[in-house]
């Protein structure tokens, strides 16, 4: 995986100035485009998309330098207009155009290199379950995409589903893990950001082919999953646990992700109410 990631950089390098890097580089991937999306992010700290952009205001910032004329660099690292180049520059350079241009101080980001280093070694465990086909039987809305804290409109969402649901999902739920559990996907942006919405979904697990109550079945096929138990202060060990899947457990464990949702549950401990137990589940196939 990271020669694939490097792969993927030096494409994006190649035709950085093109009308749109990123894509060339996705049409190479043996990997999905989300799975490359997630251990990128996890990996660099920023999306692949907003590397580009940096990338480009990095050979902006050397070309102003050297005595290139703002309105030539501007068109040349994709802008369409001069003023949307001064804002973005300034929010990334600390400084305008026309300032790097007479001071000849340049903001450089150098081609970012993905490499495995090994540290002290923190254990992740996890298992690798095989399920059959089923779906996912519940209730469903378009929610604002939030990677840190609690999302708001996931709690609203729990909290609309009637006892005629819940009745119905018990019904429903014949399949490992019998728990409530939560998914999203369709993000606006891929996930490629921090905007817009994306579906998410809170229900059960299913065999059946059709619900009652207004709930929504999806359907999941079968396939491997990779399970990720944690416990502690929640949402954060939850979702520092996701992190470590990307940026470390698939970076390096023969597994990448397949096409279907990742899900998860939480279970709340009522004598201590700030930590929870949950479980991680991530669709996955062998790459080796």
């Amino acid at each position: 995986m990271i020669c694939e990631l490097n792969d993927a950089v030096a494409r994006i390098e190649r035709h950085l100035l093109d009308n749109d890097p990123l894509a060339v580089a996705q049409r190479c991937l043996t990997m999905p485009v989300a799975h490359f999306h997630a251990v990128f992010r996890a990996l660099s700290g920023m999306s692949p998309a907003e590397y580009v952009r940096r990338r480009r205001l990095s050979l902006a910032s050397s070309e102003l330098a050297g005595g290139a004329k703002v309105s030539d660099v501007a068109f040349r690292v994709g802008y369409d207009s001069l003023d949307g180049f001064t804002r973005a520059y300034k929010r990334w350079c600390g400084c305008t155009p026309t300032e790097t241009a007479r001071t000849g101080c340049a903001k450089t980001l150098p081609p970012i290199t993905f490499t495995i280093t090994v540290t002290g070694g923190t254990p992740m465990e996890h298992r690798i379950v095989p399920m059959p086909a089923f779906s996912f039987a519940g209730v469903m809305a378009r929610v604002p995409l939030q990677y840190e804290g609690v999302n708001g409109a996931i709690t609203e969402l729990a909290e609309s589903i009637t006892p005629e649901q819940r009745e119905e999902m018990h019904r429903l739920q014949d399949i490992e893990p019998r728990e409530m559990i939560n998914a999203s996907w369709d993000s606006d942006t891929g996930f490629i950001e921090e905007a817009g919405e994306l579906t998410h979904l809170i229900g059960v697990l299913t065999t059946a082919d059709a619900a009652n109550c207004e709930l929504t079945l999806v359907p999941a096929p079968a396939g491997d999953w990779a399970v990720f138990p944690c416990e502690g202060p929640f949402p954060e060990t939850m979702q520092n646990t996701t992190a470590r899947i990307y940026g470390e457990w698939l970076a390096s464990s023969g597994w990448q992700l397949r096409e279907s949702l990742i899900f998860s549950f939480t279970r709340f401990d009522p004598e201590r109410p700030s930590i929870a137990y949950s479980e991680i589940w991530i669709p996955v196939v062998r790459t080796t």
